[in-house]
């Protein structure tokens, strides 16, 4: 189920992601992330999820390309449940290629031909690398893939799962403290718990919460990366920049990381390194990560450099017309012309 925080609205209004068994990706936080090639709207489509080698779930983002001989077609990121889809394809032979942490899977690709209209549906397993690729200390949370979940506590998890889909936060967090009491050890459901919270602008507990995912295993990234957004939105800056610093290291590739990394060095006004955040986090999650435009449109803004702070306006408008902060910008564009 594991959740992250991973949409923005205005500033720090946020939406829920999850990263694991309980519900979705990026855009929506109940629904893969989808890409969509404007050439066809009556396409084929390439749905997958992505494995561990044992089987199980993903627990963090990866990064999925689609690649055409022309070379990158698109990418998107995997949602909670290791699903990724690529909508309104046209036909054709396509590589979908999986990059998952490079310091333990080897990259897979897999290659799949699709018609028009047809669905086209892969199961990819990620391979592990020779003991050479495996990462430092501290660099990977093995709680996060915990084998020792006891069946009773795995069905509570899976009940909140479900309660959550249907968007029934106050059942989902009833079975989450459900599968904590038969395992106190549960580090996914202290980190959906927290998410859960989280959602609900009940932000002590969710700090509580998520700090007992990291007494578990300080190298957990999804709980590492919902605490700092907890401390952003409890406009405790300065501590939110040493959580998400730490969250982003721990995956440089992770869009949502960098993000809010960069949102909380804005607050500190340190907008050199803010700026660096939001352009990877653009570079890195495409135009689900649009809002990055919006406040790199308010860096320049605020030097004084107009001409760029008026690019990156426009261009926020145009791939997000209809996002939160699409009004302010169409007026500060207006302003500066």
């Amino acid at each position: 189920m594991q959740l992250i925080f991973h949409q923005f609205r205005s500033w720090i209004t946020t939406l829920i992601v999850f990263a694991c068994a309980m519900s979705a990706g990026a855009q929506s936080p109940r629904q893969p992330i989808r890409s969509t090639s404007p050439e066809s709207s009556t396409g084929a489509t390439i749905r997958g999820k992505v494995l561990l080698p044992g089987g199980g779930f993903v627990t963090q983002s990866i990064r999925i390309s689609l690649q055409t001989v022309r070379g990158v077609d698109s990418t998107v990121f995997t949602d909670n449940n290791g699903t990724f889809e690529f909508t309104r394809l046209n036909p054709g032979r396509y590589q979908v290629v999986v990059d998952a942490d490079p310091r333990l899977y080897e990259t897979s690709t897999e290659s799949v031909e699709i018609v028009r209209g047809t669905v086209a549906v892969l199961n990819i397993a990620l391979k592990e690398k020779g003991k050479a690729g495996q990462p430092k200390a501290g660099a990977v949370s093995t709680a996060e893939l915990d084998s020792n979940v006891p069946p009773k506590a795995r069905k509570e998890f899976d009940r909140a799962s479900d309660a959550s889909k249907n968007g029934k936060a106050e059942e989902a967090i009833t079975h989450l403290r459900n599968a904590i009491a038969i395992y106190p050890q549960y580090l996914m459901a202290h980190n959906d718990l927290g998410a859960q919270l989280l959602e609900l602008n009940r932000m002590d507990e969710a700090e509580k919460e998520l700090r007992l995912a990291l007494d578990i295993d300080p190298a957990a990234f999804n709980p590492t990366l919902n605490l700092g957004i907890v401390l952003l939105k409890k406009h405790e800056i300065q501590s939110a920049i040493a959580v998400l610093e730490k969250a982003t290291s721990m995956q440089s590739q992770s869009p949502a990381a960098r993000f809010f990394y960069g949102m909380a060095l804005s607050g500190a006004s340190e907008s050199e390194r803010a700026e660096k955040q939001f352009i990877a986090a653009y570079t890195l999650g495409g135009d689900q990560y649009a809002e990055a435009l919006f406040y790199l449109g308010r860096i320049y803004l605020d030097r004084g450099d107009r001409t760029v702070a008026r690019q990156y306006l426009e261009r926020y408008v145009r791939v997000a017309p209809e996002a939160s902060n699409s009004t302010e910008a169409r007026k500060l564009i207006a302003m500066l012309e």
